[in-house]
């Protein structure tokens, strides 16, 4: 069964989309769909695909982005229950909201502290080509999964940040469909944080 899903569908400059590709792309865009209106079906969607695409990772020697997408699985489900029950400190029900001065601090300074310690990581204990590269990603990518399971309107300038990293990095590896899923996270990313300002 694992043989049919990384079978070849086409050839895009001489590097195979797998069927597997496929489908991670198309949950995957219907995921950030769900999340632009605000939608809680998106973070089942984020489950599933989450997995295709640590498959994908994983054979393609990005260890970082693989480990990753298990931890967007497992987190996926807190983001589904705080979209659905949960409150803000004040009690009231979870809203768009913007990040204070001192918690815009905190996610900068998360980012800087995780990617070193995240490619040192994967620079030692894996065989991966791109430590720094991938390092960059997935540490990026916690912080903007938590901004985006509390709604915080700054979640779409970081999933900007990680997109366009990530489009070179894939590029690099020749995942050429998932290059076009990302570039247009990009593009997606802009719309989602326009119509969560709307709602703010």
């Amino acid at each position: 069964m694992a043989d049919l899903f990384f079978t070849p569908a086409f050839t895009v400059w001489g590097s195979p989309t797998t069927w597997l590709e496929i489908a991670a792309v198309v949950l995957a865009l219907a995921m950030v769909g769900c999340n632009i209106r605000q939608v809680h079906w998106g973070w089942p969607l984020a489950i599933v695909s989450s997995l295709m695409y640590f498959a994908l990772f994983w054979r393609s020697r990005l260890y970082g982005d693989s480990v990753l997408q298990v931890f967007f699985a497992v987190v996926a489900f807190w983001g589904w229950f705080q979209w659905l029950r949960g409150r803000r400190p004040d009690g009231s029900n979870l809203k768009v909201a913007r990040l204070t001065r001192p918690g815009l601090i905190a996610a900068v300074g998360a980012c800087a502290v995780l990617w070193p310690v995240t490619g040192l990581f994967l620079k030692t204990y894996t065989d991966t080509d791109v430590p720094w590269w991938d390092a960059f990603p997935t540490a990026v990518s916690l912080v903007g999964q938590f901004l985006l399971g509390r709604k915080y309107i700054e979640n779409w300038a970081v999933w900007i940040v990680v997109n366009v990293v990530s489009v070179g990095l894939f590029a690099y590896k020749g995942l050429w469909l998932t290059v076009a899923l990302y570039a247009a996270f990009i593009a997606l990313s802009v719309v989602g944080w326009r119509a969560w300002k709307k709602s703010l």
